[in-house]
């Protein structure tokens, strides 16, 4: 019985840790990229830095409020 015992322990002992082994670590898996918000420096509108129009060290949400604030 104790030899039963012993061999059922083993036996999920060895399936938990192949099971462990298998999986992606955490720092693995995908995240989600985040990215740094803006202001419209005419209008307020937030928006992510890449598709902000960048003019010296202000941002515009499109070319309309970029040539209204600085006239050229």
């Amino acid at each position: 019985m104790a030899r039963l015992i012993f061999l059922v322990v083993a036996v999920a002992l060895v399936y938990w840790l192949l099971r462990r082994f298998r999986r992606p670590p955490p720092e693995s898996r995908d995240v989600p990229q985040t990215e740094d918000m803006v202001s419209c420096a005419r209008c307020g509108l937030n928006l992510p830095k890449s598709e902000a129009i960048a003019s010296g060290d202000e941002y515009y949400c499109c070319e309309a409020h970029r040539r209204e604030s600085k006239p050229e």
